[in-house]
């Protein structure tokens, strides 16, 4: 016997239910009918039914109800009913016979996960011949509802059902359940269905699972509705808010290449067809979420350490984005430096010139040079030009003429007093300075290593460029598979030149236990990695519990990403019993690192990335042995921290770390000795009272 349970919260179409009843009954079936019926004459109808059993469910509504949709109402009023919950429980269909009892319906269903559960007369009867022809009735609670109930009609539902009825199948309850949220992807991926119903559908389940907590449940869903979608700027919204939503989780987003070429797609339609503006919106959108900080910046590995030339093939298909790449040139080269007066050197910034002071100090103090210093941020005018990537695009692709002539009017008084510009930093004002041409003065831009990661290289012309400076062969090495313009016909000089460090004053005597003191300086960034540090000195605690990690600066900043948080919040759980024991010591940010490297016989490497690891080379020349762990961007590359250390410094594991302090420190005598031999090297390589004379290479020229 099939029993079968018809539920309504309405007056049930009498005749056509009677007309079923027989129907199953005759495929041997036994119905029962549990239902509210405000109309007594429809309940006198109802007698002639011929029902196995029948039962009136509670009409009055909970007071905490009040303000619900009418289907969670429904459901509210007759769940503590103790024939309805009887009879649920031993059905082998469970029927929806209204769209008030829907809601009913599927939350019977969850607790018979045997029933199957559906909407209207036709797939009840439906549903009983399918087990008759399966020759049995499933065991009871052997397998999941079957996708019927939803599947079959969320489709009816999106085309037809009231706003209400369709927020009470999207409730938090059933979006919380995994097979609520599956089956609601049914109509996500229906064909024939029209974009503006699909993309409203979409929309309504990604906001119904993020009320629900399923925040990757909806960035899916509208991804998914996206893949369904023909109309290209459509398409890469749905795309771009999927994707969006990952990142605001701290998440690499599964879909993250699928908005990027939706994007692309949608740049090139909208420039080939004169939508300047629209197309510049898309591009930038693409170059957001493709060089986000989430993917790149704030996490232990990045696509583009992995491949680099295939991660950023779709941009450099796109014809949008060639033509934004295209290089304009100069109309003359730069002249050479003067003869008959110093060089007017103009050093340029955007706020951050932690790598300046010693260039300003020596360049204000040089009789051969004449220096103006320009912070970019200092000026409303200025800061606001070098922070316009839309406009700078959007002049690229030939839609803003007036941005070129603001830029123009700002930059010429400073370009024509100027024989040399000095910007720092490859950043925003890199697309600004290279709209115009800069007549014959020569232009000089100093990328350190972020830069790379981010989409400020791709939106300036470095045939504008007469150097591009790097810290390191390495980041020089990614910039030029990530930018093609840096090995094109009219790329730039790429000097590499190390960062302006005065190291001297950092060699000074060590403590008497500092030798079994490791240091880390700087943990304010998720690719510092310091849990890779906390993992050395728990290898070095296990033979000597002398060993502690001393870390020095502030901590990663909660506002970056909500990865960066999760990082901190992870390494936060694990140093604080070793904080609390002593075996880490935490001194937070200091304006005397020099101060503190007197306590520290070894100085850590642990990033993931680096360009120049200047905390590490002011470790090594206070005396402190190095120990750098082989930046795992880097690692497989021809250039990274192996060639840029010395080849014993480098390790590969905490493990080899580990044993690389155990085998200094066998002997007091062979960590000074070690320690004497890193600090050597590193004032004789990196003190500015070498690299200086790079630095007057590259402004002054060759000197005689």
């Amino acid at each position: 016997m099939i029993d079968v349970l018809f539920i309504s919260s309405s007056n049930p179409p009498v005749n056509l239910v009677a007309d079923t009843v027989r129907l199953l009954d005759a495929e041997g079936a036994r119905v029962w009918y549990g239902g509210t019926v405000p109309s007594a004459g429809k309940d006198d109808e109802l007698v002639d039914v011929p029902f196995a059993d029948r039962h009136r469910l509670p009409r009055t509504n909970l007071r905490h109800a009040v303000g619900l949709p009418n289907g969670e109402r429904v459901w509210l009023r007759n769940r503590t009913d103790s024939w309805l919950r009887e009879k649920a429980r031993a059905a082998h269909v469970i029927v929806a016979l209204d769209n008030g009892s829907i809601y009913t319906v599927w939350q019977l269903a969850r607790r018979n996960r045997a029933a199957r559960a559906v909407f209207g007369l036709s797939p009840a009867l439906a549903s009983v011949r399918e087990l008759a022809r399966e020759g049995g009735t499933p065991a009871r609670g052997s397998s999941l509802p079957s996708p019927s109930f939803i599947a079959q009609e969320t489709l009816r539902v999106a085309r037809e059902l009231p706003a209400s009825v369709a927020r009470a199948l999207t409730s938090r309850s059933i979006m919380r359940s995994s097979l609520g949220a599956k089956l609601w992807r049914v109509p996500l991926r229906a064909p024939g269905v029209p974009d503006r119903l699909r993309v409203a559908t979409g929309r309504r389940v990604a906001e119904a699972m993020n009320w629900a907590g399923r925040r990757s449940g909806a960035a899916y869903a509208l991804a998914l509705t996206a893949t369904h979608i023909s109309d290209p700027a459509t398409k890469a919204e749905l795309l771009d808010d999927s994707v969006q939503q990952e990142l605001d989780r701290g998440v690499v987003p599964e879909h993250l290449g699928d908005a990027v070429q939706a994007l692309l797609a949608h740049a090139d339609e909208s420039a080939e067809n004169g939508r300047i503006d629209a197309a510049a919106q898309s591009l930038l959108r693409a170059l957001m979420l493709g060089f986000h900080r989430v993917v790149h910046i704030d996490q232990l590995s990045s696509p583009l350490a992995e491949d680099a030339e295939a991660y950023v093939k779709p941009f450099h298909r796109s014809r949008a984005m060639q033509t934004v790449a295209t290089t304009r040139g100069r109309v003359r080269p730069a002249a050479p430096p003067p003869t008959d007066r110093p060089l007017r050197l103009l050093v340029m910034v955007r706020a951050n010139d932690h790598f300046l002071p010693q260039i300003l100090d020596r360049y204000r103090e040089h009789p051969g040079v004449e220096l103006r210093y320009l912070d970019l941020a200092q000026h409303r005018a200025l800061r606001d030009a070098s922070s316009a990537p839309l406009r700078v695009l959007k002049e690229r692709l030939g839609g803003d003429d007036e941005y070129a002539e603001t830029v123009e009017r700002l930059l010429r008084p400073h370009l024509d007093w100027a024989d040399t510009v000095f910007l720092d930093w490859c950043l925003a004002p890199s697309g600004m300075l290279t709209t115009i041409d800069p007549g014959d003065t020569r232009m000089i831009i100093r990328l350190h290593s972020y830069e790379a990661f981010t989409r400020w290289t791709h939106m300036a012309d470095f045939s504008r460029i007469d150097d591009l400076v790097f810290v390191a062969d390495h980041v020089r090495d990614l910039a030029e598979v990530v930018v093609p313009q840096l090995s094109g016909p009219q790329a730039p000089r790429k000097p590499v030149l190390h960062n302006a460090m005065p190291l001297n004053d950092f060699a000074r005597p060590k403590t008497p236990d500092a030798r079994f003191n490791l240091g880390l300086v700087g943990v304010g960034q998720v690719a510092k990695d310091p849990l890779w540090a906390v993992e050395v000195l728990r290898l070095l605690r296990e033979e000597d519990e002398r060993y502690r990690l001393w870390m020095v600066g502030g901590d990663m900043p909660h506002k970056n990403s909500r990865a960066s948080r999760n990082y901190r919040n992870e390494m936060e759980k694990v140093l604080d019993p070793l904080v609390e024991s002593g075996a880490v010591l935490r001194l937070g940010p200091t304006d005397d690192v020099a101060g503190k490297l007197v306590d520290l016989g070894f100085i850590l490497s642990t990033s993931v990335r680096e360009g120049s690891h200047n905390a590490l080379m002011e470790g090594a020349a206070s005396g402190a042995v190095p120990v750098v762990r082989n930046w795992p961007f880097y690692a497989d590359k021809a250039n990274g921290a192996r060639t840029l250390y010395p080849e014993g410094w480098i390790v590969e594991t905490p493990a080899a770390a580990a044993e690389r302090v155990l085998q200094v420190n066998a002997s007091e005598e062979n960590w000074h000795d070690n320690g004497k031999l890193a600090s050597k090297y590193a004032l004789s390589t990196w003190d500015w009272s070498v690299v200086s004379a790079d630095f007057d290479r590259l402004f002054l020229g060759e000197q005689k």
